[in-house]
């Protein structure tokens, strides 16, 4: 137990004590996770070389990077975007086009839409969020909440996408194959979007659009319509975000939106804009490589797997199991990788059908990360907007009902021909 103590320490830190003061911008995130990887580092055995090296191995590593460069790159195509006009023409655009009582399921089906076809999270939220803010500023909607919907709706395309690498992952590990997978997982979640998204409906019963629409510059929507399209194409997201970038310096200048010095400026600021974020995700992989190499994650796994009896015990230890790695790893594809071998020994142990043990390590794993304030989801989407991580998980309809759903597919052994 002594080796979560760093992730209990940050929980106390961070969410106990803010909500004793009743206001989460009470406590930094950041400084709450410095004190927590201070303590790992110096409750971990060991030279202080040694300890650093551990550290950075976490902070280093190859997806920490990868986020980092995403961040980047996300946070210099924001600013550069909103500055020469692409944000209000894709905005006013969208305003045009749908109508009041379906701009949040609208918003919330365009997320899911492109979730499913580029199969990340990340870069849908690095996209969408910017219009979503603009589109709730503009229709005087709660800001959290528009951000809220974008992503949450993100994660059903990483739970269903086909080039999803969680899907990937856990249908690798489990030994079954991503059509079958997607049979399975479909019948659970596709239920709860559609829920959610009438639950949207409702909800913007009340929108008022602007009366009248300033006339739109259709090549100032060009940029984003270049990031949705390569996206959905497949193009990896680094690559996705650097031409959008480029598109946006192209146009801005030809527009006199800015010249070459503005537009570096505006990168550089949409960059700065980002530091916070980068500081969380150096500190957070630290801390949590401490707590691998301490035993956290195979404490965990032992505690869990010690009790399991039957078949539908086995599906929840498998769902519990990736939720407790996931909230230690605060990556959900890390996450799979951790608990898919036990999770597939657990289900040959029971007879749980490979496909059902697929789609319940990647539900539960979507669950988990759509929740965590320090996932980077949560981080991307707060650091576009200057939103406390905490105030957009209260809007979280769409994880949260998966979360749900989950645990009533098990309990009454839904889909039956799987199960």
């Amino acid at each position: 137990m002594k080796s979560l103590s760093p992730l209990i320490l940050f929980l106390v830190l961070y969410l106990v004590t803010s909500v004793i003061a009743q206001d989460f911008y009470k406590v930094p995130i950041t400084v709450a996770f410095l004190v927590s990887a201070l303590y790992a580092m110096l409750t971990t055995r060991g030279t202080m070389d040694e300890r650093i090296a551990t550290f950075a191995k976490g902070a280093g590593n190859k997806t920490m990077i990868l986020m980092l460069i995403i961040f980047i790159l996300a946070g210099a195509f924001a600013s550069s975007a909103k500055a020469m006009g692409a944000v209000d023409a894709t905005v006013n655009l969208a305003l045009k086009l749908l109508p009041e009582s379906f701009i949040l399921p609208g918003v919330f089906l365009a997320s899911c839409f492109i979730s499913l076809s580029i199969g990340t999270s990340c870069g849908t939220i690095a996209s969408l969020t910017p219009v979503a803010v603009g589109i709730a500023q503009k229709a005087g909607v709660d800001v959290a909440l528009m951000v809220g919907l974008v992503v949450g709706g993100t994660y059903f395309g990483d739970n269903l996408s086909f080039i999803s690498d969680t899907t990937i992952i856990a249908t690798q590990t489990q030994g079954c194959n991503m059509k079958d997978k997607f049979n399975v997982n479909s019948r659970i979640v596709i239920p709860v979007a559609l829920i959610i998204m009438c639950l949207y409906f409702f909800l913007g019963q009340d929108i008022k659009t602007p009366e009248s629409i300033p006339d739109i510059n259709y090549l100032k929507v060009l940029p984003y319509l270049i990031v949705v399209a390569m996206a959905i194409a497949g193009i990896n997201v680094m690559y996705v975000l650097l031409i959008g970038l480029l598109a946006t310096g192209i146009i801005g200048m030809s527009d006199g939106a800015y010249d070459i010095y503005g537009w570096m400026s505006q990168m550089n600021q949409g960059m700065m804009g980002m530091s916070e974020l980068i500081i969380v995700t150096l500190l957070a992989g630290g801390m949590l490589e401490f707590i691998r190499y301490n035993g956290g994650i195979d404490y965990i796994i032992q505690k869990i797997t010690k009790s399991t009896k039957t078949k539908r015990g086995g599906e929840f230890s498998i769902a519990a199991l990736v939720c407790l790695v996931n909230i230690c790893t605060a990556n959900n594809t890390v996450a799979i990788i951790t608990a898919g071998p036990i999770a597939k020994d657990i289900a040959t142990t029971f007879g749980i059908d490979s496909r059902k043990s697929a789609s319940i390590l990647d539900t539960a794993s979507c669950f988990t990360q759509g929740l965590l304030p320090y996932g980077a989801q949560i981080l991307i989407a707060s650091g576009l907007t200057a939103l406390n991580p905490i105030s957009i998980i209260p809007h979280l309809y769409y994880p949260m009902a998966i979360g749900i759903a989950l645990i009533l597919c098990i309990m009454f052994r839904y889909p039956k021909k799987y199960s």
